[in-house]
């Protein structure tokens, strides 16, 4: 059980477990500042979160782990306090280059690296880049593929739009409170909802709409295999990125593929005992060296 879960926990718990157990802290990064949350000593395990979240959405699953590795989760560039990237329309390259940085001022040399949703982008292209062996073990977790492809170029430029004009429309609480759900299953407790709809809207609306740019004008399958271990785990209830997508990007990266029960997309924050025992599993291996 996770440690001051005995009973379902309140946003306003939740909070104050996030100050208490997973700080924020602030790196120097080119343009700027790179914020993270960490917490827990071991072997590095970084978080990469999706477009409609945060590091904090992490806080439950970095509870478990604690005792096991040091759980180093980021806000992206434009997200909480971190500053954005200087283009306009960024490439996951771009978000990697902030990453490899924020590794660096960590002074980590090797983690165990895990992006969920649109943090599949950055996650895969570090891995795939001239600084792979900074990454022992990759985890997509309902990686979104994205629309950079050009048979799907139509459809990213469809996305993009609507996005922009539902943030036009809504703001950024608006979009939280019209989106929330979407990301959870149908049977998602009360709790986990609030969760999820605090975490969006502390979005900042110049780092989502880069991230926007970064969803419609990128492709995940670009990049190519990694040479790691690489792991695509789908909440069997997502409706974002359905487990039949997700398990046809696992087939192209070489991935092995695992649902994970009674979650939707943010099954982070919905099950995350659960996946915080999928991270456990590829710590372990990342340390022993277990094959796929």
């Amino acid at each position: 059980m996770l440690p001051g879960l005995s009973q379902a926990p309140s946003t306003a718990d939740l909070q104050a477990q996030l100050a208490r157990d997973f700080p924020q802290r602030l790196v120097t990064a080119s343009g700027g500042r790179q914020a993270l949350r960490e917490g827990g000593a071991g072997p590095a395990l970084v978080l990469l979160h999706g477009i409609g979240s945060g590091a904090a959405s992490w806080l439950q699953v970095a509870q478990q782990l604690a005792p096991k590795a040091r759980v180093i989760a980021w806000d992206a560039p434009g997200y909480g306090d971190s500053s954005a990237l200087e283009s306009p329309a960024p490439k996951a390259e771009h978000y990697a280059a902030r990453l490899l940085q924020m590794l660096d001022a960590l002074g980590i040399e090797q983690c165990v690296l895990v992006g969920h949703s649109l943090g599949a982008l950055p996650a895969l292209a570090l891995a795939r880049s001239a600084q792979a062996q900074r990454v022992s073990r990759l985890l997509l977790i309902s990686p979104a593929r994205g629309y950079g492809a050009p048979q799907l170029a139509e459809q990213g430029r469809q996305v993009r739009r609507q996005r922009l004009e539902t943030l036009e429309r809504l703001g950024i609480a608006g979009l939280a409170e019209q989106r929330s759900a979407h990301m959870l299953s149908p049977a998602a407790a009360p709790q986990a909802l609030a969760w999820v709809r605090w975490n969006m809207a502390r979005l900042n609306p110049a780092g989502y709409r880069q991230a926007i740019e970064l969803l419609c004008g990128d492709d995940l399958l670009r990049h190519g295999s990694p040479d790691m271990p690489c792991e695509v785990h789908c909440g069997e209830a997502d409706r974002i990125t359905p487990a039949e997508s997700c398990l046809t990007l696992a087939k192209a990266l070489g991935a092995r593929f695992n649902l994970i029960a009674d979650a939707g997309h943010a099954s982070p924050v919905e099950q995350p005992l659960l996946v915080a025992g999928r991270l456990a599993c590829a710590i372990e291996a990342s340390l022993t060296g277990t094959p796929l």
